[in-house]
């Protein structure tokens, strides 16, 4: 424990944290290795295959923003674990599937699933005795262990047959069972003041925390857009460095590859960053730097600026995320406020791709890249001003300052 009262970020927790972050938002980042799958086994067009995964991502979204509450009190282990078995057999009947219109099903099932494994494990976050630290081990660890599934899955399905790559993705399931048991829970008693004799009085920062677990809407629609921006860029990623700078198929993959790789110092410098400049300075100086690095990838013709702006763009969005979740864990230790982001987040991943695809139709890259980095910006305005909340509150709104007690 530390002066913080969280749980210590041992070897056991960030195991636990990394496996339950990576699983609970695993149909997203694996999502183009699943649509790859099905679409070829059953022979789908592209909007089919669309509505297969936007079916998923939609229910790990809803049900992660519905469990946010739940997720704050204790019980995460049991929750994380009963979301596993329910992925489970989504995976399994996703993998045994005859028909497009199980495959929906199944694929309904193992979202909402992995809602309730991400809603647990998220929430956890803030029960720890760092949560910079414990947000940029955890990041680390999700980018980690997501590169090696975005491998092996299509290497089963390769190997054993369609299908197969399903199967892998509930043995996963299985072997992050007893990781689990090592989840922080939630705090016991009431979490909020006014439900007992003992409460802080209004205006504490106790008072400020409880309140800040319910998250505004504003909040939570920043939140979304935020990642439905970042989210539906990288899914046209590929094909803009492809059409704009006459690079190959593999030469853009290797790019992005890297840049995923290398976008891991953003989740180390994050945390630093926000120590020596302030959270409201750093937060705000890698949401700038995504939002140009972001509208130089769309419009430019340049390999040598693609790649640039591809690597700048992963490092500054890692830094974004570690640093939204250091903060919303800092404002709300409960967790609530950590798994309801983590929920609007996937909302906005869920639609982010068919949002960018309509205005690159429409409008072209030039119009796409302004309103990609407009956008960002907006969409960072609560966020920023949640991190300004979390800095008043533990004392480390400006630099050189450390948290008390």
């Amino acid at each position: 424990m530390s002066a913080r009262g969280g749980t210590a970020l041992g070897f056991g927790v960030a195991v636990a944290l990394v496996a339950g972050v990576t699983l609970g938002n695993g149909g997203a980042n694996v999502m183009p290795v699943f649509v790859d799958d099905f679409a070829t086994r059953f022979a789908l067009s592209d909007s089919t295959a669309g509505l297969v995964a936007a079916t998923q991502l939609m229910a790990t979204a809803v049900v992660t923003l519905l469990l946010a509450g739940r997720a704050a009190r204790p019980g995460r282990v049991r929750m994380a674990r009963l979301g596993l078995a329910v992925s489970c057999v989504g995976f399994l009947g996703a993998a045994a599937v005859t028909d497009t219109v199980t495959l929906v099903l199944a694929n309904l099932v193992l979202g909402a699933g992995l809602g309730a494994v991400y809603a647990a494990a998220t929430a956890a976050l803030a029960a720890t005795d760092d949560a910079d630290k414990a947000s940029a081990v955890t990041i680390c660890g999700v980018v980690g262990v997501t590169a090696l599934l975005i491998m092996g899955v299509p290497m089963a399905n390769h190997d054993l047959g369609e299908g197969a790559g399903f199967l892998l993705m509930a043995v996963c399931c299985l072997v992050a069972w007893p990781l689990l048991r090592r989840l922080p829970d939630g705090p016991a008693g009431p979490t909020a003041p006014g439900t007992d004799p003992t409460a802080p009085a209004v205006g504490s920062t106790d008072t400020r925390m409880a309140a800040a677990s319910r998250p505004s809407v504003v909040l939570l629609v920043g939140t979304g857009l935020l990642w439905a921006v970042t989210q539906g860029a990288w899914s046209y990623a590929s094909v803009l460095g492809r059409q704009h700078t006459g690079m190959s198929h593999s030469a853009v993959s290797a790019v992005l590859a890297v840049s995923s790789v290398v976008a891991l110092v953003g989740a180390v410098v994050g945390p630093v960053t926000a120590r020596h400049l302030g959270r409201m300075r750093s937060m705000a100086a890698f949401v700038m730097g995504q939002a140009v690095a972001m509208a130089i990838l769309i419009f430019t013709h340049d390999p040598v600026f693609f790649t640039v702006a591809a690597v700048l763009w992963q490092g500054c969005q890692l830094a974004v995320l570690v640093q939204m979740l250091a903060a919303a864990a800092l404002l709300d230790p409960t967790g609530r406020l950590v798994a309801s982001l983590s929920g609007a987040g996937a909302l906005g991943t869920g639609v982010g791709p068919l949002a960018v695809g309509a205005v690159l139709d429409g409008a072209g890259a030039g119009v796409l890249s302004v309103v990609l980095a407009s956008g960002t910006c907006l969409a960072s305005l609560p966020l920023l001003r949640m991190t300004v909340a979390s800095g008043e509150t533990t004392g480390v709104s400006q630099p050189g300052r450390v948290p008390t007690a």
